[in-house]
């Protein structure tokens, strides 16, 4: 179990909502087991279509709340402008040390929106950075301009594994996980950002009408349930080869 203040596992990515729309159920299966884990969020969702910037803060804890996340952070990088420069690779470094996570959930590293797979890369690389014993983070961004006296003064940490949440892009996942027993409660998370989902006049062109919303979730979740034998599932992807000991304890049905 991880120390008070810290979590086992943390999803990053690049607005508001993402996480809900990718590994919402796993974050919360994954807090049903008994695993501490958080959130953050690069940017604080500015730009979006609808909704201000104090509505999506008070849905994505609202959001928080139902994934039972013990932490959930946004950063002030702006919207639409996600940049994988020095300055932002610190301070995703500095919640990588305080936080201390062992598993990392990053977006797909492709993808239609750019702030998606910038936040890709660079959370791979403050995973890095986050390591460095010699990297003193409030005094690189104070050499930079940027007022880091708010950063504690954490030991270097660099998680074990990283995992990326390929809902956005059709790639074959790795592997699926299971998120039958959470399926409402992820698409409550989703839902709870109204000023998104809800059904207004307002971009009613780009977003799809509220009736819509459970269909299209219930369709992929379905989609890649079916591919891992199960009814629910959300697809991830690892670059690292699997490690099997044994063979008979493979799971899912060859045929």
């Amino acid at each position: 179990m991880a120390a008070p203040g810290t979590v086992e596992i943390l999803a990053i990515a690049a607005h508001r909502d993402d996480v809900e729309q990718t590994c919402g159920g796993t974050l919360l299966k994954m807090a049903e087991l008994g695993h501490s884990t958080g959130i953050l969020d690069l940017t604080r969702g500015e730009m979006g279509t609808r909704g201000s910037l104090q509505q999506r803060e008070q849905e994505a804890d609202e959001a928080a709340r139902i994934l039972k996340v013990c932490s959930r952070q946004a950063l002030d990088i702006p919207d639409a402008q996600v940049e994988n420069n020095w300055v932002n690779r610190l301070k995703v470094a500095a919640v990588i040390r305080s936080l201390t996570p062992r598993v990392v959930i990053l977006p797909y590293w492709k993808g239609r929106h750019p702030d998606h797979y910038t936040a890709s890369v660079l959370g791979y690389e403050a995973c890095f950075l986050a390591g460095l014993k010699k990297l003193n983070i409030r005094e690189s961004l104070s050499r930079e301009g940027v007022d880091g006296s708010s950063i504690s003064d954490s030991e270097p940490h660099r998680p074990f594994k990283i995992i990326y949440a390929s809902l956005y892009y059709d790639v074959r996942p790795t592997f699926v996980v299971d998120i039958t027993d959470q399926f409402e409660a992820r698409l409550a998370a989703l839902l709870a950002y109204k000023s998104q989902f809800s059904d207004q006049q307002d971009a009613k062109d780009i977003f799809p009408a509220h009736n819509q919303i459970r269909d299209r979730i219930d369709s992929m979740a379905r989609f890649y349930g079916m591919l891992g034998g199960v009814k629910y599932a959300e697809p991830f992807v690892q670059k690292e080869i699997g490690l099997v000991d044994d063979l008979l304890s493979i799971p899912v049905k060859s045929i």
